[in-house]
């Protein structure tokens, strides 16, 4: 096995007995990325010269013994994520050369565990998209066939772990950020509990949705990633003071009696490609002959979840993103004569369509007038599906749906579409609504060869359960072992 396609826990079992050193370890990733970037295109921001000295630092610290959780392991991290010293674009013009002056708290949890930081990955502009082609910087392909998306909005992360240009890599999922891309490129990726993970440092899409969480090679590398990056932190006021529990420790073989909640709503989701429901179902297959009982549920409000998302996430997007005006950082346009023209042009020459779209959508949803009719009902309707997951894990102990309808769709497909665009989501969105930890793990291929994802979701801060079950399907199957040629 090449270096660059090691495993997090197999490099670390490597440095440790010292059969390889970080700086080997860090340069064949950085070889990797040199061979296939150009293909790919997953890195805006490729930190050769800071992850060589990180990776000198790190073989220093293991000749001496200390040797923490991810200790000299090359890992990349989404673009919205701000890295000290380090160019953090959301991957929008508007913030072109803006260098944070501070780390994010999952960035300053990962140098602690001893991280070597390979550079920040590309994205749809300000997380909002479901295919990383609204980037503002450049576009990405999918590792398994380059005319086709990664998936969105974490993309570059997801191409990235699937493409072995880093060894492990962090995202940022609102609507399925995390799950749908790591269903597309055939990897592994997590959206922890709401709360679980700090987003002090994390550049705000819709506030209430947020969640940071790891994009790996395979389940294991997916426990020890969350496990270091998951924690409380004062810095977030959302971040809720609970203990994390050792997630490694609970990937043990056997889910004998394992309740399994099958909703109804999902198989008879508008646009469920045949193919994917035959791979979750065969995934579904493997769980009950792993010793797991499939239990039939409800999530009644599940239609509902795309309106109600896409009221709620633009309404907050439209208030958090106020602040990028051109006057505190950032891109300015220089030809205005006065402020308020300064303010429009900065902003009608900053953002992309996509990003204009949504906070006109969520100006206009919490204007004076209708804030009530929709972004209150859309409120409403986010209690409705928060109870459903209650009720429904009344009778279960983890749901299985797919990740995404389709398989990984061709580049500019749905370009035009911005509706059908969104009702992609449509499986992962309600566990941002709900605050509940969901989890892809691959599970069949198409008969074109793309990967194609099982989605598990979870109790608030049930994500125990999750890996433990995504681990045995794992270890039961061989789709994780497949990889992409470029």
């Amino acid at each position: 096995m090449k270096l660059h396609e090691l495993t997090i826990r197999k490099a670390q079992e490597l440095l440790r007995n010292k059969e390889i050193s970080s700086q080997e370890l860090t340069k064949a990733v950085l070889d990797r990325i040199a061979q296939v970037e150009e293909k790919v295109g997953a890195y805006i921001t490729i930190a050769s010269d800071s992850a060589m000295k990180e990776a000198m630092l790190a073989d220093k610290e293991i000749s001496k013994g200390n040797i923490a959780e991810l200790t000299g392991i090359p890992v990349a991290v989404k673009d919205l994520i701000c890295t000290k010293g380090i160019r953090t674009t959301c991957a929008s013009k508007i913030l072109d050369n803006f260098i944070p002056p501070y780390d994010a708290t999952v960035i300053t949890r990962l140098k602690t565990a001893g991280a070597v930081i390979t550079g920040k990955l590309n994205m749809d502009e300000f997380a909002m998209g479901s295919s990383t082609e609204n980037s503002g910087i450049k576009l990405t392909r999918n590792p398994w066939d380059l005319t086709r998306i990664p998936g969105g909005s974490s993309g570059g992360s997801a191409a990235a772990v699937a493409a072995d240009m880093c060894i492990g890599s962090l995202g940022s999922d609102t609507g399925g950020s995390i799950r749908q891309p790591a269903s597309h490129c055939g990897v592994v990726g997590m959206k922890p509990t709401y709360g679980r993970v700090s987003r002090f440092g994390l550049v705000a899409f819709a506030s209430s949705l947020d969640q940071i969480g790891p994009v790996t090679k395979d389940v294991t590398d997916c426990a020890i990633l969350a496990k270091v990056i998951s924690g409380y932190d004062p810095s977030d006021s959302t971040s809720v003071p609970r203990d994390v529990p050792d997630y490694p420790s609970f990937l043990t073989k056997g889910i004998d009696g394992l309740r399994i909640g099958v909703p109804k709503e999902y198989d008879t989701a508008k646009g469920l490609d045949p193919e994917v429901l035959a791979a979750v179902t065969n995934a579904r297959k493997v769980l009950e002959n792993l010793g797991a009982q499939c239990v039939d549920v409800s999530l009644p409000n599940t239609e509902y979840a795309v309106p109600a998302y896409y009221v709620i996430a633009p309404s907050e997007a439209s208030s958090n993103l106020a602040r990028f005006d051109g006057v505190k950082y950032g891109f300015r346009d220089k030809d205005s004569n006065n402020l308020m023209e300064m303010y429009k042009n900065t902003r009608s020459k900053g953002f992309g369509p996509e990003v204009k779209r949504r906070i006109i959508i969520g100006t206009y949803c919490l204007s004076a007038g209708y804030y009530d009719a929709y972004y209150k009902k859309a409120s409403q309707v986010r209690t409705l599906i928060t109870e459903d997951f209650r009720k429904a894990f009344e009778i279960c102990d983890v749901i299985l749906s797919p990740v995404a309808p389709t398989p990984a769709f061709e580049i500019g497909e749905k370009a035009d579409d911005p509706l059908t665009m969104y009702l992609s989501d449509i499986f992962t969105l309600s566990a941002n609504l709900a605050g509940i930890p969901g989890i892809s793990v691959p599970c069949g291929f198409s008969s074109g060869g793309l990967p194609i994802g099982l989605q598990l979701l979870g109790k608030h801060f049930g994500e125990e359960v999750l890996l433990k079950t995504a681990y045995n399907f794992e270890q039961a199957t061989e789709f994780h072992k497949k990889k992409p040629e470029i």
